[in-house]
């Protein structure tokens, strides 16, 4: 294991886990599916859960190992793209029935969890966004933009009151998201693998997809080891596909971005942060940030186009926390990771069928954009509904198909794009 894949905080509390057999030979499915993460898990349970239980899933790594297993675990609705995006470009019909796809998937991630008693340290507290601006009107907007068009109850906090819930003179009132919760994602994500393999879906760690061919009505997907003949295939390799399907990856950015966890705070983690809820801003380039039970803090933040060392990453995110909270100077970093995120240009999942080329039939769900746990289920239930019942995916994703990103060129761009906004922040903080 190199520097730059250090373990995180996550595989080592997941606990101890018996590898899957990798492929090896020849096997046969009525669907098969790439990639052990959020996306991937959700549409094979949701096969299963719809009578489908001939599935096979495939991953390079280990269940979890992309973003899904190194997120903040945040669980809340909406996507990547701003709500108020969202109303303009579907209209108010459209975007109220988009966003409440996310809503509906977060109880059923509960649900889910608590039917096949998944232990990821799930925490019920809301989603507190803080304003990091010494403007209400911000936040005003925002409750009652979502009030009016998604039919959601957003919380004000006005400063006075902001204490029970963060101590930190960095804030100016935040709003409280009630139906949010958060959770240790690679747990749940290990969790839905053994609840497909005790279903009887068959899944496959360490076998690398090296290539998809079209044959006939159906798909041979090709392992290091060994061979897939499926009928229907999914592809959800997020950020971490590489030189498998063209037509995806050029549609998508994999963007870095980074987290760490100090070391237990003790009695000072619960002073700084009483509230149960995971903590965002209102900056575009925000922090994000959780208190643990271990009385460990975990904060993450920052985009970039490339990799970063874990001394590095855990010296940058120190200081974004130390702009927050100044007593935990003191205060060590245990863990620093990175991991790598699909990023679309519209900042929408991308989740359809291919209508052309080597791969043409292949389902797809990619380009989560950081916001991806509530969304990937999303994608999963789509795409089971449409594979085990011929449903159509849900109208507000036909607008947000597989434009190119340019490679190079796109990546530039994003991290030019969040540069500026970084400074846009800085001096609207000013």
């Amino acid at each position: 294991m190199s520097a730059r894949e250090m373990p995180s905080y996550y595989e080592v509390t997941a606990g101890a886990r018996a590898p899957a057999e990798p492929l090896q030979g020849e096997a046969e499915a009525e669907v098969c599916v790439v990639g052990a993460g959020f996306a991937g898990l959700a549409t094979a349970l949701g096969l299963l859960e719809r009578g489908q239980r001939d599935v096979l899933v495939l991953e390079a790594e280990r269940v979890g190992h992309g973003a899904s297993g190194r997120n903040g675990g945040f669980v809340f609705g909406g996507y990547s793209l701003d709500c108020a995006d969202l109303l303009a470009q579907l209209g108010p019909e459209r975007a109220r029935a988009t966003y409440a796809l996310t809503r509906r998937a977060v109880g059923l991630i509960r649900q889910r969890i608590r039917q096949h008693a998944i232990a990821c340290d799930a925490v019920e507290g809301g989603a507190l966004l803080a304003n990091w601006f010494d403007d209400e009107s911000l936040l005003l907007r925002q409750q009652r933009l979502m009030a009016d068009h998604f039919g959601v109850q957003w919380s004000l906090i006005r400063k006075p009151e902001l204490a029970a819930h963060v101590r930190s003179d960095r804030y100016f009132g935040a709003l409280l998201e009630p139906d949010a919760f958060h959770f240790h994602p690679l747990k749940y994500a290990l969790g839905l693998a053994r609840v497909l393999q005790q279903g009887g879906a068959r899944l496959h760690e360490a076998s690398p997809v090296r290539a998809i061919r079209r044959e006939g009505a159906g798909f041979t997907v090709h392992t290091a080891q060994g061979r897939v003949r499926a009928r229907e295939l999914v592809v959800a390799g997020g950020g971490y596909l590489r030189g498998l399907v063209p037509d995806i990856e050029r549609a998508m950015l994999p963007i870095a971005t980074y987290v760490m966890v100090t070391e237990p705070l003790g009695a000072l983690q619960r002073e700084l942060v009483p509230s149960r809820a995971a903590i965002y801003d209102t900056r575009f380039a925000f922090d994000y940030y959780r208190a643990l039970a271990d009385t460990r803090l975990l904060w993450g933040g920052r985009i970039a186009v490339r990799d970063r060392r874990p001394q590095d990453i855990a010296a940058f995110l120190k200081r974004d926390m130390l702009r927050v909270y100044p007593q935990l100077a003191d205060a060590k970093v245990a863990f620093a990771w990175s991991g790598l995120m699909s990023y679309a240009r519209h900042k929408m999942p991308q989740i359809g069928r291919l209508r052309s080329g080597p791969a043409a039939g292949a389902w797809y769900a990619l380009s989560f954009g950081g916001h991806g746990v509530a969304p990937t289920t999303v994608a999963g239930e789509a795409l089971a509904a449409a594979l085990a019942e011929g449903a159509p995916l849900p109208e507000g994703f036909a607008p947000y198909g597989l434009p190119r990103t340019w490679g190079p060129l796109g990546l530039a761009a994003a991290q030019a794009s969040y540069s500026w906004a970084e400074a846009r922040d800085w001096w609207r903080a000013r």
